[in-house]
Formats: structure tokens, sequence, C-alpha cells
């Protein structure tokens, strides 16, 4: 495969992923947590490259493609974890201890959670989460990067 055909593999691999996620959202109605939203992100820088590594040929952009792919599996992965309770998540969408709490900062800690947990798994398939596909299929896409940038 020529080095444009593997960016433009890489480039729509990364736009299908969004809009898988942006389908899941609107489509079936699972609004995405805040860990949900910081994987999309490198997919758009990803996509954003993409176009540029095609139109100008700069040789360093498949790497950064790379890297996007890369930094979206990290989060991916980093949020099956929390998904699991392996680790917690951000304070601002997973659920915490409630020891040592008077009944009115309980109720503001209630009163102030977010609708959408990171800890909560909203979809599964074959056993892994949105999260957990997000994952394995980007670091996919780093794989067909890299394999760009070094042609």
């Amino acid at each position: 495969m020529t080095r444009n055909t593997l960016i433009l593999i890489a480039t729509l691999g990364s736009a299908a992923l969004m809009l898988g996620a942006l389908g899941f959202q609107y489509l079936g109605e699972l609004p995405p947590c805040k860990l949900c939203y910081w994987q999309r992100y490198p997919h758009v820088a990803a996509i954003v490259i993409g176009v540029a590594a095609l139109v100008t040929g700069l040789r360093f952009l498949p790497w950064l493609g790379a890297l996007a792919a890369l930094s979206t599996a990290g989060v991916g992965a980093y949020h099956v974890g929390v998904e699991q309770g392996w680790w917690e998540g951000p304070t601002t969408c997973t659920s915490g201890a409630i020891d040592g709490l008077s009944t009115d900062a309980l109720l503001d800690q209630i009163m102030g959670a977010p609708l959408i947990r990171c800890d909560e798994i909203a979809w599964q398939m074959l056993g892994l989460s949105m999260a957990g596909w997000n994952a394995v299929l980007s670091l996919a896409l780093a794989v067909v990067w890299v394999l760009a940038a070094r042609r």
C-alpha cells in the first residue's frame, strides 16, 4: 500500500470512530461522559492531521497521527480501568465514598454530580465497552499511522 492510502485508511478510521460515537450519542441516546469526550479530541486531531498530510505531503505528520491515535487509545484504556473499578476516575464523573460526610455535604455532592458517570458501562459488545473498543481500534489505527510514516 502507498503512504497516502495508509494515511487515508487511518484518517477514515478515526472519522468512522467519531461517527460511531456520535451515532451512539444522538441515535442511541447514550450521552457521553467526560472521559468519552476526552477520547474524541485525539480522533478529531487525527482527522485534521490526515487531511493535512494528504494535502501537504509533510513527512512528519503521520507521526503526529500515530501520537493522536495512541493518545485516544490511552484515554480509552484508562476509561476501561475506571469502568472496571481498577482505579478511580476524575472526581467530576465517578462516584466516591460517602464516609464522614454530613447530610448537607452529601446532598451537595448528589446535587452537584453529573448526569453521566464515567464508571458505569453504558454499552458493551463481546465483553468490551465502547471505551475498550476505542482503545483496541485506536491501537490498530496507530499501527497504520506508523506504517504510513515509515513509507
